[in-house]
């Protein structure tokens, strides 16, 4: 089941239709360089062995919520940044939902105007669903 995000008006159109020209001359190698990058550290993570009781599930927002993901860091990583964020929001409504990180789903949704598709996760806790940017809790953290 994939969840998708309601379709903008034309006034929210016409702005991301802008925000797309701007990035014709942003720096989209540095955004692709990164996103291959965390492709590349994803798939040595899943080579690693499960990691057993008490852990049962084990979220991977880079594989279910990659478009999202993907679209944060192309709006985002325009140019070298002097920081580093390592980890997500380890909360169930954060990155978990977006594939964000630290980024629950209204303000991903909202404030970042980050879009795609959440796809299911292959199993889920049945406590907490991956719901995508339609997500109606907030995180706590």
């Amino acid at each position: 089941m994939e969840v998708a995000v309601a379709e903008p008006g034309p006034k929210q159109r016409e702005e991301d239709e802008d925000e797309d020209e701007d990035e014709e001359g942003a720096d989209k190698g540095l955004a692709g360089r990164f996103l291959a990058l965390e492709r590349e550290l994803s798939e040595g993570l899943r080579a690693l062995p499960p990691p057993g009781p008490p852990v049962s599930l084990v979220y991977d927002p880079l594989d279910y919520a990659w478009d999202p993901h993907s679209d944060f860091v192309r709006r985002y990583l325009r140019s070298p940044k002097p920081v580093l964020f390592l980890g997500m929001n380890p909360g169930p409504f954060g990155m978990a939902q977006t594939g964000v990180p630290f980024g629950e789903a209204w303000h991903v949704r909202e404030w970042l105007r980050v879009r795609g598709v959440v796809r299911k996760p292959p199993q889920e806790h049945p406590k907490r669903p991956v719901l995508g940017l339609s997500c109606p809790r907030a995180e706590v953290s």
